[in-house]
């Protein structure tokens, strides 16, 4: 080992607390990109295993009803590789142990196992078999959320008659790996569940014997997609067509894509921010490092050392540093992405969902790492290498003195002798101050930012689970109803109030842009589901025209007063132009309003309801959920509760898990940077603070100048790091600006106290720390001169 080596080694030592604490920023940013990116592989991987070995569908259509026979016109659609007819229908179900009535999906399946589009993975049990109609497989999370097991029997209304149906297998299907309803944005897994039966008995229960409602496609390589939904389209128009999309709008598969692009972007965002702090602190750590070495620099030069070797000894000072911290980091974020896949299995259905860490990733990591040293160590280590040796065995000239602001304007005599020494290095040394208040209040920050997305989600599920959704429940009909069945709803036991509204399918189009939704209709003064913008202030929905949220407005390019085309995917399809009248602002999905008389007017049609909002006495609900597991006509039930509760256990929960893990990174950031600044502060002024002790000043005297200069800092870098902890959230919250969700920009007061409870904690720690390293000061070490 050589002796520049050795003093490398003594330089890490001597410095050995800020050395931890810099370790630290870049283990929090090194394993947060460790743990994104490879949960973002193992995520990606899998998707495209379980989707290619089971066939996922690359087109979706519904239709009314169309015979067997027609299948060889779609497969005569160019760039079509494989098609897949079905029968798909939504029951109402008896679920034991369940009070309310459930939905299932009930999907066709042929009789005799074979390969198909969407093919389910049978986790346990069997495959149906035939002559055993009422034999069925159910979806793995349904199975789950009520504990039903093979041979248990569910109570379902086929076509109005009740039918049991014994469970012999649990299954997972690539349509179904995020398992929501049509339409609908969240999962209730009690409540909803996937059931694949015979082709055979529920084309008989249906009348759809040879016969189909459903048809899933998928294409030759080079197909163009958008040209096979056009044809399809216009071949199932005729058979009652509800408009065919592509993957990418299928449901299950955009909530996944959507994720699976939120990690890239915490991959992204985080570490940078991390490590740019990282950077921040080892720039100031090893320049202060060479100006308290200038001497030794010029010695060894003087002794014939060249400016690669003494630039490399001080890169090697903060590679090291690095080294340390990504070795650690990449452990940490190694133990924190499996965490994350294993979470990711309860969120997402898949046969096998295995951590797989990719090297690419640790030498991403490793790449990213040491290029923030380089960026770190660039300016100090050039100071080193251009000084040359006369200069640096001369002292650092004086400083120039002069008045302070508060001299001239004569309040010095309302300072102590130790504040006046606080204000005056304060004024003296305005770039040095300025740094350390920006290295803090990047730690205040990034605190702030930790703690949003739990202010942003709170502020989600009140705003869209109290104010915007006021119903106790939801009801769908099979197919659309007179609206005189909204008095008959109203007679059920536990109604207290009911409101009805109409769905209808349609394709929104504006310039060259379209999106395919439904338009609902709804009363303009109904008081359960309000229209708001983001001041809580109502949106008035007029006779005419339609109020969409903000997200379908940015989507389809459009502002209010502008004309849509809205294409109409049921009954006789027709086309109208309509105005934009409004926007609202909803966080959960997209949607677009109009006044249900308008939206009948729309159909020509006769007044009529495709549901009902309903408010429901919760001492009758249980009367109420026997009588409508009565009813045929009812395919969907759902409560607001359920809702949110299911929200806040998965999405939710999610990211809560996220944020705490963020939090505590953050606060590991906000000790390094504290400790650091104050520590720095202690190694340039230790010579002054000696001399104070020499001249008389007690040790209590000598802390107060240092300490109180630090508390002055921090208290001017708290408002600092909050402007810029609203910048970040705003960055944040346009990285979680999706068509499933938004988080809204929302900081509440308890985040600003929490971000200046743990600053005020992480400066009281390290006041302690540098208060016994000043009682353990050396004056005749520290007062010893260079002349």
């Amino acid at each position: 080992m050589n002796s520049l080596d050795l003093k490398l080694f003594r330089d890490l030592w001597h410095t050995r607390g800020q050395v931890i604490a810099i370790a630290l920023v870049v283990v929090c940013g090194i394993a947060s990109f460790v743990m994104a990116r490879s949960a973002y592989t193992s995520l990606t991987l899998t998707q495209n295993t379980y989707y290619n070995e089971y066939h996922f569908a690359q087109v979706f259509a519904s239709l009314k009803r169309a015979p067997e026979t027609f299948k060889q016109q779609i497969s005569d659609i160019p760039g079509i590789a494989q098609i897949q007819t079905r029968i798909v229908v939504d029951v109402t179900l008896d679920i034991p142990n369940l009070p309310e009535p459930g939905t299932g999906r009930l999907i066709s399946i042929p009789e005799q196992q074979i390969s198909m589009l969407n093919e389910p993975f049978i986790r346990k049990g069997r495959y149906i078999e035939l002559g055993r109609g009422n034999e069925v497989l159910i979806s793995e999370a349904f199975a789950e959320a009520n504990q039903l097991q093979l041979e248990d029997s569910i109570g379902a209304i086929i076509n109005g008659k009740w039918e049991q149906l014994k469970i012999v297998g649990i299954a997972l299907s690539p349509e179904y790996v995020y398992e929501v309803r049509g339409g609908g944005e969240l999962p209730d897994n009690k409540r909803f569940g996937i059931i694949w039966m015979g082709r055979e008995a529920l084309g008989k229960a249906y009348d759809l014997d040879g016969a189909f409602n459903n048809v899933t496609l998928s294409l030759s390589p080079g197909a163009k997609e958008i040209e096979v939904i056009a044809q399809l389209d216009r071949l199932l128009a005729r058979y009652g067509g509800l408009g065919a999309y592509g993957r990418e709008d299928q449901v299950s598969h955009q909530i996944l894509s959507d994720e699976i692009k939120s990690l890239n972007i915490m991959a992204t965002l985080l570490p940078a921010i991390f490590l740019g702090v990282a950077a921040f602190l080892l720039n100031v750590v090893l320049s202060r490092l060479v100006s308290t070495q200038r001497e030794q620099i010029a010695v060894l030069k003087a002794f014939g050392y060249d400016n690669f070797t003494i630039g490399w000894h001080y890169l090697k000072f903060v590679l090291t540093i690095v080294t340390i911290g990504s070795i650690l980091g990449i452990l940490v974020g190694l133990w924190l992405g499996r965490g994350l896949t294993q979470l990711y299995t309860q969120l997402y259905k898949f046969p096998l969902l295995r951590f797989d860490f990719s090297p690419r990733v640790l030498v991403t990591a490793t790449i990213i790492s040491y290029t923030a040293a380089a960026i770190a160590s660039f300016m100090a280590v050039s100071r080193a290498v251009i000084l040359p040796p006369a200069e640096g065995m001369r002292p650092e000239p004086p400083a120039k003195f002069k008045p302070t602001i508060i001299e001239r304007l004569g309040l010095q005599r309302f300072f102590s002798v130790a504040g006046r020494i606080i204000l005056r290095n304060l004024e003296r040394k305005p770039i040095q101050a300025i740094l350390s208040i920006f290295g803090v209040s990047l730690a205040v920050a990034i605190l702030i930012t930790g703690n949003y997305t739990i202010d942003g989600m709170n502020y989600l599920m009140d705003f869209q689970f109290r104010q915007v959704q006021r119903e106790d429940m939801t009801i769908v009909f099979n197919e659309p109803r007179p609206s005189r069945t909204r008095y008959e709803v109203a007679n059920l036991p536990g109604i207290i109030d009911s409101e009805p509204f109409r769905l209808v399918s349609a394709r929104l189009r504006f310039e060259h842009r379209t999106y395919r939704t439904a338009l609902t209709g709804i009363e303009p003064q109904g008081k359960f589901r309000r229209l708001m913008d983001r001041n809580l202030h109502s949106v008035y929905l007029p006779s005419n025209g339609v109020v969409m949220t903000t997200k379908l407005a940015e989507i389809l390019g459009v502002k209010p007063g502008d004309i849509l085309t809205v294409e109409v995917l049921e009954e006789n399809r027709p086309v109208r132009q309509v105005a934009v009248a409004g926007l609202v602002d909803e966080l959960l999905g997209v949607q677009a309003y109009i006044d249900i008389k308008a939206l009948n007017r729309l159909m020509r049609e006769g007044a009529t309801i495709s549901g009902a909002y309903l408010a429901v006495d919760s001492h009758l609900a249980n009367q109420l959920y026997t009588e409508l597991k009565q009813i045929p006509a009812i395919t969907g039930i759902s409560t607001r509760e359920a809702n949110l509760n299911s929200f806040k256990e998965i999405s939710a929960e999610s990211l809560k898990i996220m944020t705490t893990t963020l939090v505590i990174f953050a606060c590991i950031i906000t000790f390094s940077v504290v400790y650091n600044s104050a520590r720095i502060a202690l190694s340039e002024r230790g010579r002054e603070l000696a001399s104070l002790r020499i001249m008389g000043f007690t040790k209590a005297e000598v802390a107060f100048i240092l300490l109180g200069e630090q508390a002055i800092l921090i208290l001017l870098a708290i408002p600092v790091g909050y402007v810029i902890g609203y910048g970040l959230s705003a960055l944040m919250s346009s990285a979680f600006n999706s068509e499933l969700y938004r988080l809204p920009l929302i900081i509440t007061n308890s985040n600003y106290a929490f971000a200046f409870i743990v600053v005020a904690i992480a400066s009281l720690i390290s006041g302690l720390i540098i208060r016994r390293q000043i009682n353990r000061l050396d004056l005749i070490a520290v007062l010893k001169t260079r002349e």
